[in-house]
C-alpha cells in the first residue's frame, strides 16, 4: 500500500486540553476509523500497534515516542499502517508542526483538514482538563481500559464511560482510560487483594479437579507479587497434576488481566472434596 494515499486529518490542541478525551468523537464525526495518539495506532476502540508515549520514563522520551523519532517505533507503525490499509487517519498533536512531523516521519501526506480543540470544547472544559492534568497528573487514552491494561502495570486509575451523541443523534458509549504516566510523582496505584481472589476463584471454576478456593493471601513487593492459595481438590483426581495446572493458570490469568508481575504462586491442597456419589459408596 502507498501511504501517500491515506487521507490525513489533524486534531490539534495544547497539552492537557482534552484532545484524547474527544478523539473518538472527532473521528466519528469525520468518518475516520483510525487514530494516531501518543505513539498508538487505534482502530475504533482497539489498539492496533505502537507503544504509548505515556509509558516513557521522562518527558523527553515521551515526545520522541509520540512523533516516532526512534527507527524501531517508526518501522513498526509504518508496517501496521500498510497492513491495516486505512482510508483516512486522525493524528493528534499539540501543534500543527507536531502533526506534520508525525506525518512526515511515517511517510504520510500533510493533513488535508485540521480540527482544533477550541472547535469542539469550551474554554471551561479545556481549563478543567488542564487543572486535572496539572494537579492530579491524569491523562486519557482513547481506548477501553481492557485494551491497555497489559501495557500499564500499576498505572491504570479508572475507566470512564462517556455517553455521547453522533451527528444523527444516535447515542453510543465510548469508554476512555485514565492513566498516570510513569514519570508522575503524584502517587502509585495498587490493586485490591479482592481482585486477585476473584481471579483465582474464577480460574478454579474453570479448572477440572479443583472444587473450591478456601484462602488467598497476596504479598506485594517492589516490582513483583507473590500469591498463596489454599484449595480443596475433588476426590479421584491426581493432586499433583491438578495443582500444577491450577498454579500455571492462576499466574497466567493474573498477569494477563492486571499486568502485575507475579513472581510466585504457591498452591496447597487443604483438603479433599468427596462428591455425593462417592460419599454414598
Amino acid at each position: 500500500m502507498n501511504l501517500k494515499d491515506i487521507k490525513v486529518y489533524a486534531f490539534v490542541g495544547p497539552s492537557g486540553t482534552g484532545k484524547s478525551y474527544r478523539a473518538q468523537m472527532v473521528a466519528n464525526e469525520n468518518k475516520i476509523k483510525y487514530i494516531i495518539d501518543d505513539g498508538l495506532l487505534i482502530h475504533e476502540n482497539d489498539v492496533v500497534a505502537g507503544n504509548s508515549a505515556k509509558k516513557a520514563p521522562t518527558k523527553i522520551e515521551t515526545v520522541k515516542k509520540a512523533i516516532f523519532i526512534e527507527k524501531e517505533d517508526r518501522k513498526n507503525m509504518v508496517e501496521a499502517l500498510k497492513k491495516n490499509k486505512p482510508e483516512s487517519i486522525l493524528i493528534l498533536g499539540t501543534s500543527d508542526g507536531m502533526v506534520e512531523k508525525i506525518a512526515d516521519n511515517l511517510g504520510l501526506e500533510k493533513p488535508e483538514k485540521t480540527i482544533y480543540i477550541n472547535e469542539v470544547a469550551t474554554e471551561t472544559e479545556m481549563e478543567t482538563a488542564k487543572r486535572i492534568r496539572t494537579t492530579e497528573g491524569k491523562h486519557v487514552i482513547p481506548v477501553p481500559t481492557f485494551e491497555i491494561k497489559r501495557d500499564f502495570a500499576g498505572y491504570i486509575l479508572d475507566p470512564l464511560q462517556i455517553f455521547k451523541y453522533r451527528r444523527n443523534d444516535t447515542p453510543y458509549i465510548s469508554e476512555k482510560s485514565i492513566i498516570r504516566p510513569t514519570f508522575s510523582y503524584l502517587g502509585k496505584f495498587t490493586i485490591s487483594d479482592t481482585v486477585f481472589r476473584q481471579i483465582t476463584e474464577y480460574v478454579a471454576k474453570k479448572t477440572e479437579g479443583i472444587h473450591r478456593v478456601s484462602k488467598v493471601r497476596v504479598e506485594n513487593s517492589v516490582g513483583a507479587t507473590n500469591i498463596y492459595v489454599e484449595v480443596y481438590v475433588t476426590f479421584g483426581y491426581n493432586i499433583v497434576s491438578v495443582l500444577r495446572e491450577f498454579k500455571e493458570k492462576v499466574k497466567r490469568e493474573i498477569e494477563r488481566l492486571t499486568t502485575m508481575n507475579v513472581q510466585e504462586v504457591s498452591v496447597l491442597a487443604k483438603g479433599i472434596h468427596m462428591p455425593d456419589e462417592k460419599a454414598k459408596i
